[in-house]
């Protein structure tokens, strides 16, 4: 059955080729025989409470030169829709949240949207974690620098994030007693270093198993890719993120890494987070990325995988499920 599948991202003249999980997606989506539609953030509407999307027919191939062709978009009723793709990357911003909010009236309707809209909305990619307490390293988020503070100084060497970064972008590598930590919160919770802060940020023991790898674990549907990706610092650069100059090597999962996957499991299923990345360093879970999660293709072209495959395998059953609902 041929399904209408949109895909809402960043610009896609901008994308890497070699390495854009979006595209491996549209791609086993065209294998398919679907349809395909693309669209950006400034293209969905609700016109009297019904969901529209200025829509161009979208169609892709493997060439790192000329990768996709667009029609010229036109406005549609989002019902008329199977599927879309919201793949859009953080940060989870108000425009954000309200672009889920018409995804999730076009749901409402029967269309399959891919992240579930209010799972995108309650689940932010660092606090998301700290809901499995039993997986992760000691964690504290807080607007108090004071807090920060005594934090660092109980952990020694501790990791500072911002709450709505990507790309290991904002993230701190500090000691308690670095003279450069007061400047470090000044930085993430915009404000001065001895007042709350406007904003929250998290704090995270460090964990030296860094050194091997942040293990990117993709889940589709509850269930794990055999195989993570470890993307390994590089030089004197502690962040392994592949933005920050991480190399990428595949490895298989680790008794613990599945161990980690079963802990989480039920809740992604039950809040229909069908494509998920675990970030795991050593024995902690980091991360739960779920706004567009990366990685396919590096570890599709190390272990001969198609896990765009897998994905779209559960897209179509749920879509056709919809279907005769």
């Amino acid at each position: 059955m041929t399904l209408s599948v949109a895909v809402l991202m960043d610009p896609i003249g901008a994308i890497k080729v070699a390495k854009d999980t979006s595209l491996a997606m549209l791609l086993e989506a065209g294998r398919r025989g679907h349809a395909l539609h693309y669209l950006e953030q400034g293209d969905l509407a609700l016109r009297d409470g019904v969901p529209w999307a200025r829509l161009a027919k979208l169609s892709v191939r493997d060439d790192p030169h000329s990768w996709y062709t667009l029609g010229q978009p036109q406005w549609r009723d989002l019902r008329e829709l199977d599927v879309v793709l919201m793949r859009k990357d953080p940060p989870v911003d108000a425009q954000f949240i309200y672009d889920s909010m018409v995804l999730e009236v076009a749901q409402r309707a029967g269309v399959m949207v891919v992240n579930d809209p209010q799972a995108l909305r309650d689940c932010n990619e660092k606090l998301f974690a700290l809901a499995f307490p039993q997986c992760i390293a000691p964690t504290l988020v807080a607007r108090d620098p004071a807090e920060l503070r005594r934090f660092a100084a109980e952990h020694d060497e501790i990791v500072l994030k911002p709450l709505d970064g990507m790309g290991g972008r904002g993230i701190f590598r500090v000691r308690h007693g670095d003279s450069n930590l007061n400047s470090m919160l000044e930085t993430l919770l915009g404000g001065d270093s001895h007042g709350t802060g406007r904003q929250m940020a998290i704090a995270q023991k460090y964990i030296p198993e860094i050194s091997a790898g942040d293990k990117r674990i993709l889940v589709v549907e509850g269930e794990p890719v055999p195989y993570a990706l470890a993307r390994i610092p590089q030089g004197d650069e502690f962040r392994g993120n592949l933005a920050a100059g991480g190399r990428g090597e595949g490895v298989p999962l680790s008794e613990r890494d599945r161990w980690i996957v079963a802990q989480v499991a039920p809740e992604l299923r039950r809040r229909r987070l069908l494509f998920v990345g675990l970030d795991v360093i050593g024995d902690y879970l980091t991360e739960i990325n779920v706004t567009s999660p990366t990685c396919v293709r590096e570890l599709d072209s190390q272990f001969g995988l198609n896990i765009a495959g897998q994905l779209f395998d559960v897209i179509e059953r749920h879509a056709r499920g919809n279907r005769t609902a």
